[in-house]
């Protein structure tokens, strides 16, 4: 008799795809403009096209930067409800946002990929809108994605934007209430941290969303996603060796830690680079209250900044029981 899948069995193979087609997607299409235009512009007279192609990323530049270009139906394909049901992701809020103001979601840890944040909020694939009634969530990241053409369009219909400060202006000033820009503020650098069972955050020298928030008088609200940073494994070097000195070589270049992860395979018990399926629970907390001052100083910014630390610290310590974490294992800010 031929052999049919189960139910099960096919769900887990759905899941395991959407993970696994977002960063061969990126991989995907960064490397087929290049390599296509490249053909195109040596070995064939249509090196017009290129140059079409090339004028309209010149033109649509500061799209990115303007509020993006939000396709509606791709954040809501089927296929990011088994993104999600992969590790599974849920999204937990302890208080209610009113969609009259808008607010800046401080999002840790980073996590090796941000899976958590990916799935949360540039999809709705664990129905944001409902969880948060009249609110309209920009995700945003590094200026990098935005450079290839395609991969430009595909991040941005997902609502994403630039992580810029003309970029954060233009959603606070001109996109009227309602508004939620998730920053996920440890960065690339916070990567190096992103161990099973870390509680390490980049946070004491990230102030410029204080500083962003006291400019508009918006809200800060503090996010922690429990079980992000276990979604992988690190091999450690030796500190002091030699690639442990390259590491931090390339990171004081292009503040980018290349770590040296890896997490399951295809299969359950294979190596590979998907993610653990490891639960991922984020909690997110009270909004903030700012007053709005348009030049504020640094000991204005420093102030807020230690205001909002400790209510990010208040909601790891009231939660982290729930998922595992010991009392006495407190929030580590470097």
């Amino acid at each position: 008799m031929m052999f049919l899948p189960s139910k099960k069995d096919l769900k887990t193979a759905l899941e395991v795809f959407a993970v696994f087609q977002w960063p061969l997607s990126v991989f995907l299409i960064v490397i087929n403009v290049i390599f296509v235009n490249l053909y195109l512009v040596a070995f064939t007279s249509y090196w017009p096209v290129t140059v079409l192609i090339l004028t309209w990323l010149a033109y649509d530049w500061k799209t990115p930067e303007r509020g993006g270009r939000r396709v509606t139906s791709v954040r809501n394909w089927r296929l990011w409800k088994h993104y999600c049901d992969y590790f599974p992701l849920r999204l937990l809020k302890t208080h209610d946002i009113s969609p009259s103001h808008n607010y800046i979601l401080v999002c840790h840890p980073h996590g090796v990929l941000s899976h958590s944040w990916f799935g949360q909020f540039a999809t709705n694939g664990l129905c944001f809108s409902k969880i948060f009634p009249g609110i309209t969530p920009y995700v945003l990241t590094l200026g990098a994605f935005f450079w290839v053409p395609l991969l430009r369009d595909y991040v941005m219909s997902s609502g994403t934007c630039s992580v810029s400060q003309s970029s954060m202006d233009f959603l606070l000033t001109h996109r009227g209430t309602g508004n939620m820009l998730i920053v996920v503020v440890g960065g690339l650098a916070e990567c190096k941290y992103s161990l099973p069972g870390s509680t390490t955050l980049v946070l004491k020298n990230r102030t410029g969303f204080v500083r962003m928030a006291l400019r508009h008088g918006v809200p800060l609200i503090p996010a922690y996603a429990f079980g992000e940073a276990d979604l992988y494994s690190q091999h450690i070097f030796t500190p002091g060796g030699l690639v442990n000195r390259f590491q931090k070589w390339f990171q004081s270049m292009v503040h980018i830690y290349p770590c040296a992860f890896y997490g399951r395979g295809f299969t359950e018990n294979s190596w590979g680079l998907l993610p653990y399926a490891q639960p991922v629970t984020t909690i997110v907390g009270k909004p903030l209250p700012l007053p709005k001052i348009e030049n504020p100083s640094q000991e204005t910014v420093a102030k807020y900044h230690a205001l909002y630390t400790d209510a990010l610290r208040k909601l790891f310590d009231q939660h982290k029981t729930k998922f595992g974490i010991s009392e006495t294992q407190e929030l580590v800010i470097v």
